[in-house]
């Protein structure tokens, strides 16, 4: 290992950055396989301030890792790490950060909580993830802090980015998980952020939401006013209930929020993610709705034994109260062979408390297979659990006794004494009744050698020794010659027989009862000689004895309490389930209780969050379509409210009639233009459902208009719910509602020819073929989708009716469908439609249905087409490309068959719906685009080398769209 640290200190210190950044890959790998690299701290510090990114990110991971131990030296590197939080690189601004909070001196705490705040406004949310992390490391070092940290944790509270909400939370957690009211404003965003969370992050924020519910909401498990059935005798009812009387429970909004956002979680490939959510419907669901999650806990048990246990320990806590959510799946609680001892003894625990009238006999035979195990702890538990069921279902009592009494006979002193045990429980149950039972196992007693066991059985013998008067004094003759040679167990027993017979039946026992106290009265251990002494001066009437001679019957016969047979888990609800403190069964460090429901809920106007609209133009318009009325319902039910309060029904007929004629000319002035029918493209929707400007026509020759037109259909239509009924407009039209859209930012660009694909060939459609393609163009039904054109074609011989969307896989797949086509004689028809891929490339998978038939077919775009261009200045280019540098930088030499940069332009556009920035390069072309679901930046340059090599460069977030995208554009540049 020396001479090993001798030749990486060699090559740290070398020249050459390609040795340096070797001996940091061998160096990092060294630290994950565990082994000790402290002694290359100088050489390896020397390299902060390295110009090389790969190898000043491998310096940084080296430095959080011995940066504590180290000091002092790490001290010295303080002024690199402040520049580095400056740096273009969003990975090295991180890392610095994380280098820096990691170096525990409290000098340089000023500069920590300055770098915290500052990484926590950084535009990077990988970077203000880190700053969160921070957090949790400066109040562990300095909790005079607090303050402080806490004003930054409330600032990334309102942080909109996935990649923080997780972190953020966790800061909170630790640092003030107290400050409820720092979560009022941010809980609708946190409850819909949840399922795009990283998983961790999930499981942090779910049990912080699950601690904030119990304090905000009223209990869901009262839903029924237990006063109505005594108020329907009640004569005065009437008289006593007034404001007195109980509301009906209703369930607060932001309460359901939680509990439907979280339910998709339970498919979650998490196990953690997966128990999470299982406590929080636990402890906030209503009763009828918790058994949602049995399923997914049922699932679980296919993990590892670790998370097996695990999860069986609150199946365990949940089956005590709820034994329905379970029952259905008894069968995968059966003992497995390959399970560990652990494992099955929380199966033989479930099962237990499954068990019923219904089943028991299933259960019992289950049971007796598994008694026989080589396993002799599980053996044991498995008699004790015959037991428990025997005192829980008094109908099988009589059965699992008389199982037990032949277990006595068994070879395996382990079953015997546990027998045992369980038997003399159940005896003192019934006592009266089982005089046969206590007989046979004083007849077994020379056979069994287990200490516990023997004892058992001399505890029942002088407990029932009225009810065995001629065996009992026998089992202690027997007792009095090996007295000497039993454990200390048995020897205690022992000494409690023989006073009892002695108090009972003295004329036979008198002499044995003073032979055994004779014999432990010197016995070795003190326990024995104490109790001998004892015994003997409250039996044997003397002068020293005094009054406590008459009470002995009383006090060594005096009736016992039977045993009561529980499960361990019985009072384990006590702690929140999933927790350590679940598991353990203590209260373990950190640990925060669960509050009770509150009697009244708190205000819940403190979670409202202010959304200022900005003013909208066309006020006139705009109260004309609140006005109108659709026939369908595709609008929520709380938005239909909110219309009908805002509604006034007696502008109705005017507005419906105005709207109708504005329709009629708004085809009109299309037909006029030739394109109505040939080249059309549907992407408003009906006249009747957005009360549409009379003036549309003229509207599509004036650009000045179609601002403000488009910023009302974003703003009021999309709020109210996706039209289904589309306009028509032609595509010169659209050209200019396109090219005067700024918000969107779209660059005008020559696009290349439109590639058609097949949807369903006419032979598998039954006569109906279909095609589509991107016709590259803003989809009006919602920003976040992709517009697709289908041609219909009939080639059947007759009428095609009803033609429509069907069946969607999967279900929650966001299509805007077109209108069903009633009757199609006609050759081919379009319609336009609008597809949420969600930047994903994977196929949308849909039903094409026609009145008799449905027709399986997927939609796949090629990942060009799910971009939107952009425009920008060069100067704006090269800024965002230095913000997506590292691992948002996808680089490759490619092939460029033509110099040519129209050709060039001509091919990237051929593959990519890009925008073509100007560039004052000849040898550099540059390309800028945004996703169109999520709005990501994607910028593509292409430096022309040597003939016919170029560096073609793309800088996204979507690093996964970017290797895809790479692969397409290096075909494309490739072909002459």
């Amino acid at each position: 290992m020396f001479g090993l640290n001798e030749d990486l200190k060699e090559m740290l210190e070398s020249s050459k950055e390609s040795l340096k950044l070797e001996a940091m890959k061998r160096v990092v790998g060294l630290i994950a396989k565990g082994k000790n690299a402290s002694e290359l701290f100088p050489a390896v510090v020397k390299n902060v301030a390295s110009k090389n990114i790969e190898l000043k990110k491998l310096v940084y991971v080296y430095l959080v890792r011995y940066a504590e131990e180290q000091q002092d030296l790490a001290l010295l590197s303080i002024s690199t790490f402040q520049r580095a939080l400056k740096d273009p690189n969003q990975l090295i601004r991180a890392s610095a950060l994380r280098v820096l909070s990691s170096i525990r001196v409290p000098i340089i705490v000023p500069i920590m909580m300055l770098a915290i705040k500052e990484a926590a406004a950084d535009l990077s949310p990988y970077v203000r993830k880190t700053s969160a992390h921070a957090i949790q490391k400066l109040y562990s070092l300095d909790p005079e802090q607090k303050e402080q940290l806490i004003e930054v944790i409330e600032k990334l509270l309102k942080d909109k980015s996935t990649l923080v909400a997780g972190s953020v939370v966790m800061a909170f957690e630790e640092v003030c998980p107290d400050r409820i009211d720092l979560i009022h404003k941010n809980y609708r965003k946190l409850c819909n952020l949840l399922v795009d969370v990283e998983e961790w992050g999930q499981v942090v924020i779910i049990s912080m939401l699950t601690r904030y519910a119990r304090t905000q909401f009223t209990s869901p498990w009262k839903e029924f006013d237990e006063n109505n059935e005594k108020a329907f005798y009640d004569s005065d009812s009437e008289e006593k209930k007034g404001p007195t009387e109980s509301k009906p429970y209703i369930m607060d909004p932001d309460h359901r929020l939680l509990l439907r956002n979280t339910k998709p979680l339970l498919q979650s490939r998490n196990t953690a993610v997966v128990m999470s959510v299982a406590q929080l419907y636990w402890h906030l669901a209503p009763k009828h709705e918790v058994s949602i999650v049995t399923k997914s806990l049922v699932r679980l048990l296919r993990s590892h034994r670790e998370v097996q246990y695990i999860v069986l320990q609150n199946i365990a806590t949940m089956s005590i109260q709820r034994k329905g959510m379970f029952e259905p799946y008894m069968k995968s609680f059966y003992v497995r062979s390959t399970d560990s001892t652990h494992i099955k003894t929380l199966k033989l625990e479930i099962l237990t408390n499954l068990a019923n009238e219904a089943n028991i006999s299933t259960i019992l035979r289950e049971f007796q297979t598994y008694v026989k195990s080589q396993d002799k702890a599980f053996a044991a538990a498995t008699i004790q659990a015959i037991g428990r069921c025997a005192t829980n279902i008094t109908e099988v009592t009589d059965t699992c006794l008389n199982g037990l009494v032949l277990l006595l006979s068994n070879r395996d002193e382990t079953v015997v004494a546990e027998s045992v045990v369980v038997i003399k429980k159940l005896l003192q149950t019934q006592p009266t009744q089982h005089s046969d039972i206590i007989k046979h196992m004083a007849k077994l007693f020379d056979n069994i050698t287990v200490p516990m066991a023997r004892a058992s059985i001399l505890w029942l013998i002088g407990e029932y020794c009225e009810r065995v008067p001629k065996i009992a004094p026998d089992v202690l003759r027997k007792m009095a010659k090996t007295f000497t040679a039993e454990e200390d167990i048995v020897k205690l027993q022992t000494v409690n027989l023989a006073a009892k017979l002695y108090l009972t039946n003295s004329k036979q026992t008198k002499l044995l009862t003073q032979y055994i106290l004779n014999l432990g009265k010197y016995d070795q251990n003190y326990d024995i000689r104490d109790r001998t002494r004892f015994i003997r001066q409250l039996i044997v009437p003397s002068e020293k004895s005094g009054a406590l001679n008459k009470y002995a019957r009383r006090i060594l016969l005096a009736p016992k309490p039977a045993p009561v047979l529980e499960s361990s888990f019985k009072d384990r609800d006590r702690f929140q389930l999933g927790t350590l403190s679940h598991s353990l069964n203590i209260k373990a460090s950190g640990y925060q209780e669960l509050c009770d429901w509150p009697a009244v809920a708190p205000d819940q106007s403190v979670r409202n969050v202010e959304v200022i609209e900005p003013e909208q133009e066309w006020t006139a318009t705009v109260s004309k379509a609140k006005n109108l009325k659709s026939d369908e319902k595709f609008y929520s039910d709380d938005e239909e409210e909110n219309e009908k309060e805002g509604s006034d029904s007696s502008g109705s007929e005017d507005s419906s009639s105005s709207s109708s004629s504005e329709g009629l000319f708004m085809s009109a002035s299309c037909r006029t233009i030739g394109h109505l029918n040939s080249d059309s493209s549907s992407v408003f929707g009906d006249t009747k459902d957005l009360g549409a400007p009379a003036s549309f026509a003229w509207m599509c020759l004036s650009k000045f208009m179609v601002c403000d037109f488009l910023n009302y259909f974003f703003v009021h239509v999309q709020k109210q719910g996706t039209p289904r009924t589309p306009w028509t407009i032609c595509t010169s039209c659209l050209s200019i509602l396109i090219s005067s859209l700024p918000s969107l930012q779209v660059s005008t660009q020559s696009f290349g020819p439109v590639k058609s694909y097949e949807l369903l060939h006419h032979m598998t459609g039954k006569g109906l073929s279909a095609k589509y393609h991107f016709p590259r163009q803003p989809c009006l039904y919602q920003p976040s989708m992709v517009s697709v054109q289908l041609s219909l074609t009939n080639n059947s011989d007759h009428c095609l009716e009803e033609i429509h969307i069907g069946d969607r896989t999967p279900a929650s797949l966001n299509i805007h469908c077109f209108n069903t086509i009633g009757e199609s004689g006609e050759a081919s028809v379009t319609v336009s439609m609008g597809i949420d891929f969600s930047d994903s490339t994977q196929a949308a998978n849909f039903q094409l249905c026609t009145k008799e038939d449905r027709f399986n077919v997927s939609i796949q775009p090629a990942v060009g087409e799910l971009l939107m261009p952009s425009s920008m200045t060069e100067q704006d280019f090269c800024k965002e490309q230095g913000k997506l540098l590292g691992m948002n930088e996808t680089s490759a030499t490619v092939t460029a068959t033509s110099a040519s940069s129209q050709n060039i332009n001509k091919q990237v556009l051929s593959v990519a719906n890009v925008g073509v920035v100007s560039s004052s390069q000849s040898n550099v072309s540059r390309f800028a685009g945004r996703t169109v679901s999520s709005g990501a930046l994607v910028l593509v340059s292409l430096e022309l080398r040597e003939s016919p090599t170029a560096l073609l460069t793309i800088n996204t977030e979507k690093s996964v769209m970017a290797s895809m995208l790479l692969r397409d554009l290096k075909q494309a540049l490739a072909q002459p």
